[in-house]
């Protein structure tokens, strides 16, 4: 069974990782979210599972308004060409439905089979927000925990800074 919502807030108690939960009614965009942003400070994020024609697959947490072109994002990580996970492919992996996928669903990839890719314009805000685990709350922490969060549940994240990147593209 995948990690629930309370298990993940239990998992980061249990990290001494401090967190702040907003419940809110489901987001599926970022724009659904301009009301959460405004009432919680920090970086928002879009988080995007990938998969590349191999089958390698990648969860890529963003800041929200980051510009991702996915079709130029293979030559950098040295795999085959991008494209979206299928749901059920999501699920098996990361344990989220669609519109749900967020940095704490690496909780439920076990054997370790997701890439974690995250933005460094995200390290560079003092706290960070997610999806815990569902999309009808925003659960932020530090950007500090962020990355020892992803380490503690095995996954050492590659930081992308995408601003540079599609200024070279």
């Amino acid at each position: 069974m995948p990690a629930t919502r309370e298990d993940l807030l239990e998992y980061l108690e249990a990290q001494n990782i401090a967190h702040n939960t907003m419940d809110h009614a489901p987001t599926f965009t970022v724009e659904e979210s301009a009301e959460i942003k405004a009432a919680m400070p920090g970086g928002h994020t879009k988080n995007l599972f990938l998969k590349d024609k191999s089958g390698q697959l990648f969860l890529l947490c963003a800041e929200a308004h980051t510009e991702i072109k996915v079709n130029k994002l293979h030559p950098i990580l040295g795999c085959k060409r991008l494209s979206f996970g299928k749901p059920d492919i999501l699920l098996e992996n990361l344990g989220v439905i669609p519109g749900s996928v967020t940095l704490f669903s690496i909780l439920n990839d076990i054997e370790n089979n997701v890439t974690l890719i995250i933005d460094a314009a995200l390290t560079r805000h003092k706290i960070v927000n997610f999806h815990p685990l569902r999309n009808d709350a925003t659960t932020a922490i530090s950007s500090t925990d962020m990355i020892k969060f992803a380490k503690s549940t095995g996954h050492d994240p590659i930081i992308l800074d995408f601003a540079d990147m599609n200024a070279k593209i």
